[in-house]
């Protein structure tokens, strides 16, 4: 399919997703994430693909929404369309989504990298949640997900203030897993997405929704989650390909069954 804001790629097991507004600096509008949701869905859809790597430019992954586009909704119209719903979508993937992040990321765009499992980011990228310079807050979750992988204190300051956090603090902090210097970011993103591709897909799957787990329940609903989906993956081939390739001393062939 030909889209018209975003690139897409297949490199071997991982599907790559690059977003091409490059003249708007990739900010979102509603074709973009309509287009995006359609490419996620063919990952998903694709068996032959095990890890989906979302990304976009040197200068800007994403430099927040696109407030032309806003700038003339009105409420409740606004409210009756449930406007940004369909991003929702993008955090609701199940297959393991890895955010590549060099340059902007804000507003939206630093949305759309906390809807990935996580971030690695290259040495000149920047954060930040800066709708408040324009009389309003976030829409797309900054609020929630910033505030749960920073803290209060740190996620209040950066919505309130309209702060930027650069590469280093956002690895200290813990909002990203890893700063690569810009030019090896999309490369190393690689190697760590084929990584986890040629892992069992099942169980790339299930530790993902465990993990996402956390995030919605108790400490002990959250462990009785996990020992039930541990003891669910013990009915497919790949666990028992996976054992038995340990015990025989070999590199195990998985399925993704």
């Amino acid at each position: 399919m030909a889209y018209e804001t975003i690139l897409t790629e297949v490199k071997g097991r991982v599907g790559v997703i690059t977003l091409n507004r490059p003249k708007a600096l990739n900010a979102l509008n509603s074709q973009l994430i309509e287009e995006l949701n359609l490419a996620l869905d063919d990952y998903e859809r694709n068996p032959d693909i095990g890890c989906i790597v979302l990304t976009g430019s040197e200068k800007a992954f994403a430099a927040g929404a696109d407030i032309k586009e806003m700038s003339v909704l009105e409420y409740p119209q606004i409210y009756l369309d449930d406007f940004f719903a369909q991003a929702d979508r993008i955090g609701q993937r199940r297959k393991p989504l890895i955010a590549a992040v060099a340059g902007y990321a804000l507003g939206g765009g630093c949305e759309l990298a906390l809807m990935c499992d996580f971030i690695y980011a290259g040495d000149n990228a920047r954060f930040g949640q800066p709708e408040i310079n324009l009389g309003v807050l976030p829409g797309i979750g900054g609020t929630q997900r910033l505030t749960r992988a920073l803290g209060k204190a740190k996620a209040m300051e950066m919505c309130l203030t309209g702060r930027q956090m650069d590469a280093k603090e956002a690895e200290t902090a813990g909002l990203v897993a890893q700063v690569f210097p810009v030019g090896q970011l999309l490369e190393e993103t690689l190697k760590a997405a084929n990584t986890i591709a040629e892992k069992s897909l099942p169980s790339t799957m299930m530790t993902k929704e465990a993990i996402n787990r956390v995030f919605e329940t108790s400490l002990a609903e959250g462990v009785r989650f996990e020992r039930r989906i541990f003891h669910a993956i013990f009915a497919t081939h790949d666990q028992k390909e996976g054992m038995n390739a340990f015990v025989e001393k070999r590199k195990p062939d998985f399925k993704h069954q």
